[in-house]
């Protein structure tokens, strides 16, 4: 199951990059819980799809430096970086807590900091 998860947060992942929002969504629950921790949390795929829309003005590039997964739990580690609304990229490092619920993404514990 291990080995599954990282394929499938893998997977999901190049969905984004591509901007193909809707392929990431179908590796999601229907009621995904998204929390952006100190920020917001986000729940089910519409509350998902309405945040993509918004913060992906580009589809943002990942540097996925580890996968650490036990269980249903996986932990991404790396940098993502993405457009704000005046074009500008962001860099931020990210550590990044799934929770799988057969062979789906459910919850995200996301912790994120802007570098500089």
């Amino acid at each position: 199951m291990n080995a599954d998860n990282k394929q499938i947060l893998l997977n999901a992942n190049r969905c984004v990059t591509k901007g193909d929002y809707e392929g990431f969504l179908l590796f999601c629950t229907e009621n995904i819980k998204y929390e952006f921790i100190g920020d917001k949390t986000l729940q089910g795929k519409e509350a998902l799809r309405a945040y993509m829309k918004e913060a992906y003005i580009e589809p943002p590039v990942f540097n996925v430096e580890k996968l650490i997964a036990e269980g249903d739990f996986l932990t991404a580690i790396g940098k993502i970086s993405m457009k704000d609304k005046s074009g500008e990229i962001i860099d931020y490092s990210y550590c990044d807590v799934w929770r799988f619920d057969n062979g789906k993404m459910a919850a995200l514990k996301a912790f994120v900091i802007k570098t500089p």
